[in-house]
């Protein structure tokens, strides 16, 4: 009962989302008919709108997914029985054949999927390969069932909604308080609040349904996963096919192997009469044309010869321009390194002569400065002394 309450723990959401709904419109003055602000009132009905939508959606999947696992957990019951009212024998004779032997489509699709893999796979022998059930039937299709790609993005998308509507709220409350006085200021004191009011409502149920809609997922999905290796343990010691000989294709392999016996033994007395008269014009075949290839390729074999040797020849000679090629880039790499110790010379002269260069231009530009302040030191001087002659 409490496994069956679990997979119902969803409707929670729908009981919390009513009682917020309600206080929110309490907060805004809704049910006494003081709203101070219709902006405020709108945009947290808008925010709890979307919250609603998204609620809808996952509850959807999560009623398909409750009943992927309550068939689950009946046919896991349903082979138990079965199998101890057949004194443990297997019972894939019985289910081989039913297409329904589940109701819901998503899982009567996957193991109709693997009746007929089990079916189609057979082995030389006519036996019919063993296959896990957890190919078809796992994991992943209940993900699909209930929706993960979905469901497990809701959590952020609340949380994101709750900061939006912090920094929403915000805005609105900064945006109209304005002021250069201490009495300005003090009549837009209620704007602020009012978005702050926005902030801190939709900041508040956004993380609350964040943390609610995470835990109820993670109960739902938890539990799923495991109804589903419960069932996959039973089925595997119930009703998992195994390997085993078919009298009928046994009988049509020793049929097949006959036929192929006799078929060996006719070819057989067939060639026993005729077989020293194969080979000897056989024989007689071999030795002619062996004589007639010799007649005619002799000359072409003495051709081949001096072609051979001609090539010998030339191969030798490129193997002495190749040699004297390899000895002159051999020299031009000598020179290349060569130069390349010039070139490092000549550019440590050169580092040499601009570091030299450099303090003689410090230098200059020292003795610029001396001469310029012993300059207009002495024209001071000149002035101070024609001023002394003028008086």
């Amino acid at each position: 009962m409490g496994t069956r309450m679990k997979r119902k723990l969803y409707y929670v959401l729908f009981f919390l989302y009513v009682i917020v709904v309600a206080f929110v419109l309490y907060l805004n003055g809704v049910f006494t008919g003081e709203w101070d602000s219709s902006v405020n009132l709108v945009i947290n009905i808008g925010f709890l709108i979307i919250i609603g939508i998204l609620f809808v959606i996952s509850a959807i999947s999560f009623g398909r997914l409750g009943r992927v696992t309550r068939e689950l957990e009946d046919v896991r019951l349903y082979l138990q029985e079965e199998y101890k009212k057949a004194d443990g024998q297997n019972l894939w004779a019985i289910l081989k054949d039913n297409a329904a032997f589940f109701e819901e489509k998503n899982l009567q699709n996957a193991f109709n999927k693997y009746r007929l893999r089990v079916k189609g796979t057979k082995t030389r022998r006519g036996a019919g390969s063993s296959r896990d059930l957890e190919e078809y039937i796992n994991e992943d299709l209940l993900d699909q069932v209930g929706m993960n790609f979905f469901n497990s993005g809701v959590p952020g998308t609340l949380t994101g909604m709750g900061i939006l509507g912090t920094f929403l709220g915000l805005s609105m409350g900064l945006g109209a308080f304005s002021g250069d006085d201490i009495f300005t200021i003090s009549d837009n004191v209620g704007s602020l609040l009012s978005g702050m009011k926005v902030a801190f409502h939709t900041s508040v149920y956004g993380i609350f349904f964040s943390l609610v809609f995470n835990i109820v997922y993670r109960s739902i999905m938890s539990d799923a996963y495991r109804v589903l290796d419960e069932f996959l343990s039973v089925f595997r010691q119930t009703a998992q096919p195994f390997a085993g000989k078919e009298d009928e294709n046994s009988a049509t392999m020793l049929v097949y192997q006959a036929g192929m016996a006799n078929s060996l033994k006719q070819m057989l007395e067939m060639m026993k009469g005729n077989a020293m008269e194969q080979t000897a014009g056989v024989g007689r075949i071999v030795d002619k044309f062996t004589e007639q290839m010799q007649k005619a390729l002799e000359m072409d074999f003495k051709k081949l010869g001096n072609v051979l040797k001609s090539a010998g020849e030339s191969q030798a000679v490129s193997a002495a321009n190749v040699a004297e090629m390899v000895e002159a880039v051999t020299a031009l790499v000598e020179v290349n390194r060569d130069v390349q110790e010039a070139l490092a010379s000549v550019m440590e002269r050169q580092e040499v002569f601009a570091r030299q260069l450099e303090d003689q231009k410090e230098m200059l530009a020292d003795m610029c400065s001396d001469m310029s302040d012993e300059i207009s030191s002495q024209i001071y001087t000149l002035g101070q002394m024609r001023n002394l002659y003028e008086k």
